[in-house]
C-alpha cells in the first residue's frame, strides 16, 4: 500500500487566510460603513418607523444597528451584504424595544380603585383620632360592649357570654354607649 503524504497544511491555510482577509477588509471597511450609513439612513429610519412609533425609538434603534453592524464588521465579508444585515439588525432591535415596552407596561403597578387621596386619608386619620377620645370618655362596661360588637364584630349573645353579663345589659350599655359617642362626636365636629 502507498502512503499518501498529507500536503502541509500550514501554507495552505496561510493563503486561504490572507484571501478571506482581503475579502473582509474590502467589505467591511469603516468607509464603506460610512457611505452605506449616508445611503441608507433614511430609509432604515422609515423601516424602525414602521415597526415602533415614535421618532427618538427609531433613531435609537438605527444608531444601534450601525454601531452593532460596525462593531461586528468583521463577520460581514461581502460589502453588498452589509445593507441587509443593518436592515435584520433594525427589525430584531425594533422587536426588542416592543418586548421591552409590553413587559414594562405589564409590570407597572395598577392603582388602586378606591385609593383615597391624601386628604382624606388626613381626614380620615382626625376622625379615628376624635373616635378613639370619645371612646376613652365612656364608661368602662359601655366601651367593652362597643369594642365587642362593632369591633370584634360578636352578636349580642356573644358579647354577653364574653363579659359575663345579662343580654339585657349588653342592649342597655351597647345604646347607651353608641347615644354618649354621639353626642362626643358632635361636640368635636
Amino acid at each position: 500500500m502507498p502512503v499518501i503524504a498529507p500536503m502541509p497544511r500550514t501554507t495552505r491555510i496561510s493563503s486561504q487566510r490572507e484571501g478571506a482577509e482581503d475579502t473582509m477588509a474590502a467589505g467591511t471597511t469603516v468607509d464603506h460603513l460610512t457611505e452605506t450609513y449616508r445611503a441608507h439612513y433614511r430609509s432604515l429610519l422609515g423601516l424602525a418607523a414602521l415597526l415602533l412609533d415614535d421618532t427618538a425609538s427609531c433613531e435609537d434603534v438605527v444608531q444601534e444597528a450601525f454601531i452593532r453592524v460596525h462593531s461586528a464588521r468583521n463577520r460581514v465579508r461581502d460589502p453588498e451584504k452589509t445593507l441587509a444585515y443593518l436592515r435584520q439588525t433594525v427589525v430584531n432591535l425594533s422587536r426588542s424595544a416592543l418586548r421591552r415596552r409590553i413587559l414594562g407596561l405589564k409590570l407597572l403597578s395598577k392603582p388602586m380603585p378606591d385609593m383615597a387621596s391624601a386628604e382624606e386619608g388626613a381626614y380620615d386619620q382626625l376622625e379615628r383620632d376624635a373616635l378613639i377620645k370619645a371612646m376613652r370618655g365612656l364608661q368602662r362596661r359601655q366601651r367593652e360592649v362597643l369594642v365587642l360588637r362593632y369591633f370584634a364584630d360578636m352578636t349580642e349573645a356573644q358579647a354577653a357570654e364574653t363579659l359575663g353579663i345579662s343580654l339585657g345589659s349588653v342592649k342597655a350599655y351597647g345604646s347607651r354607649g353608641i347615644a354618649a359617642l354621639r353626642v362626643a362626636m358632635e361636640a368635636t365636629a
